[in-house]
């Protein structure tokens, strides 16, 4: 019987010391600021900074800025990540993007659309 309870003690020990480890686990590493440039042709350039965050459970969100034209904080509605691959959608701008993550985590390249056209956007993590 004594046996039963150390092992059971010993196992119950055991789970409490995982848990606090599994809650402190890394964020993933689309989480941060993202920085690039739209070109579309005849039109001025667009700076663009992706702001992604994780919440306790795991969910990501995230905000879009544009520095040029003083926007800021446009809500990410739908945002997935399965390394390397990003996907979001903004409704209140009508955008959706579409990337892959470089190896070390510092670039994503991909296509942002906007009403329709999809133009090439390289994402860069800032500082």
């Amino acid at each position: 019987m004594k046996k039963s309870r150390v092992s059971s003690f010993m196992l119950c020990v055991g789970l409490a010391l995982m848990v606090p480890s599994l809650a402190m686990a890394a964020d993933p590493p689309i989480v941060g600021d993202w920085e690039g440039t739209l070109n579309p042709g005849a039109q001025p350039k667009k700076r663009i900074v992706v702001h992604i965050s994780a919440a306790q459970d795991g969910s990501l969100n995230g905000t879009i800025d544009y520095p040029d034209q003083d926007t800021s904080g446009i809500l990410i509605t739908a945002i997935t990540y399965r390394e390397p691959t990003l996907h979001f959608e903004s409704n209140p701008n009508l955008s959706v993007y579409d990337g892959t993550m470089n190896k070390d985590n510092s670039e994503i390249t991909g296509t942002w659309k906007q009403g329709g056209s999809g133009l090439r956007l390289i994402l860069r993590r800032t500082p």
